[in-house]
């Protein structure tokens, strides 16, 4: 049977390879005499056990998650056993897919496999930087601080997000009334205006017609152009599935104005606080970066990671490889180099989350003033177009039968 094994090298490097073996048990006991510390195992070609029959897509809720670290980490200070902490902890998950999860990583950690390595094989439900703290906690003796920490991290992360997202709630929200109320304008009310006009022979004003033209085509291939739409965002989905795809969408995102500068921070701002969790638990910094390249929500400032993980690795110092790039903000390229020359990398790091943070809120603040009034203005002025164009001809027949 043929099997992909997550390993870690004595020189602190993490590799991955396919191996041949009668069982799991056997390939684990060879690699461990060949001074290899063994991540994770898992079938070639098979889901594991714990998420078999589940689709893959499903994902565990952040919040349960998080409350299931935070009781775990007070278990373990209280002094309770892994596996006494794990049986009372699956027993009280209440998402299905998180309890069989806890129910196959209970059952491993009792036979004997190490935490990190059990949440390592549930078919990457769980994220890098968490599998890593779990592995920096169980080398240094230390397993609940770094369950705390990285429970910190995602709190802090989670926030950022939410910030964002709610800061794009409110234009998103009045872009879509919009698009409603001209949609039904033009498909409904305008006819209607177009009907009564023809039976007076009047004519029209120019842009009256334009409408009317306009609404007629909308009415009568409103079906195809449906289909049109789904048609193109089908293809448009399945086109940037490719990674290299979403690297490139990614990269052009960054260049958009306002938009780009502040996708660039998010990225940096999440690199930042992943490299510090990492760092502070002792893992090394080429592992660290590994990690924190899978963790990036923006492939291409992923892919543009992994090159100075590559760097480093080689002997380059993280502030030069980081510099090459010319990738990331300048100020965050040099509190990284006050870092390494103070000993201090993962304070800095925290540093330059924290800024940036900031930075990110402050300007969603502004973007949020600035963009309301005007969506509002043009929203209405749209409107009023509309309804001018439509009144137009009402107010020259008017005064055509007043004289």
């Amino acid at each position: 049977m043929q099997y992909r094994c997550r390993l870690g090298t004595p020189s602190g490097e993490v590799i991955e390879s396919v191996y041949v073996a009668d069982s799991e048990a056997s390939l684990r006991h060879e690699l461990e005499e060949k001074g290899l510390y063994v991540l994770s195992i898992s079938r070639r070609g098979l889901l594991p056990l714990s998420v078999a029959g589940l689709p893959h897509r499903r994902r565990i809720p952040q919040r349960e998650f998080l409350v299931f670290n935070q009781e775990l980490a007070t278990l373990l200070k209280a002094g309770m056993p892994l596996v006494q902490s794990l049986q009372i902890l699956r027993q009280r998950a209440a998402n299905p897919l998180f309890k069989t999860v806890l129910d196959d990583v209970h059952d491993r950690v009792r036979s004997g496999v190490a935490l990190s390595e059990a949440f390592g094989a549930q078919n990457d439900l769980f994220p890098g930087v968490y599998i890593a703290s779990l592995l920096a906690g169980e080398k240094a003796g230390n397993l609940e601080p770094m369950i705390r920490r990285y429970v910190t991290y995602a709190k802090v992360i989670g926030d950022v997000k939410r910030k964002t997202l709610s800061a794009l709630v409110y234009p998103a929200v009045l872009l879509a009334m919009s698009f409603i109320v001209v949609t039904i304008i033009v498909v409904k009310v305008v006819p209607e205006f177009a009907e009564f006009y023809k039976s007076f022979g009047a004519t029209l004003p120019p842009i009256t017609r334009m409408i009317v033209q306009v609404s007629g085509f909308i009415s009568d291939f409103f079906s195809l152009l449906i289909l049109i739409a789904i048609a193109i965002g089908a293809g448009l989905w399945t086109w940037v599935q490719r990674p290299e795809r979403k690297a490139w969408l990614d990269r052009l995102v960054l260049a958009i104005p306002l938009l780009g500068s502040t996708a660039r921070k998010l990225a940096t701002s999440q690199l930042a606080r992943t490299l510090a969790t990492l760092l502070s638990g002792g893992i090394p910094l080429v592992n660290a970066l590994d990690v924190a390249a899978r963790s990036i929500g923006n492939r291409y400032l992923a892919q543009e990671l992994a090159t100075v993980g590559q760097r480093v690795r080689e002997g380059e110092s993280p502030s030069a490889a980081i510099a090459a790039r010319g990738v990331f903000p300048d100020v965050a390229i040099k509190m990284v180099e006050v870092g390494e020359a103070t000993g201090a990398l993962p304070d800095m790091l925290n540093a330059v989350a924290d800024f940036y943070d900031e930075e990110i809120e402050t300007t969603l603040g502004r973007f949020v003033t600035l963009v309301e009034p005007i969506l509002l203005a043009v929203m209405g002025l749209v409107i009023a177009s509309l309804l001018l164009a439509l009144y137009m001809p009402l107010f020259q027949l008017s005064s055509v039968l007043g004289g």
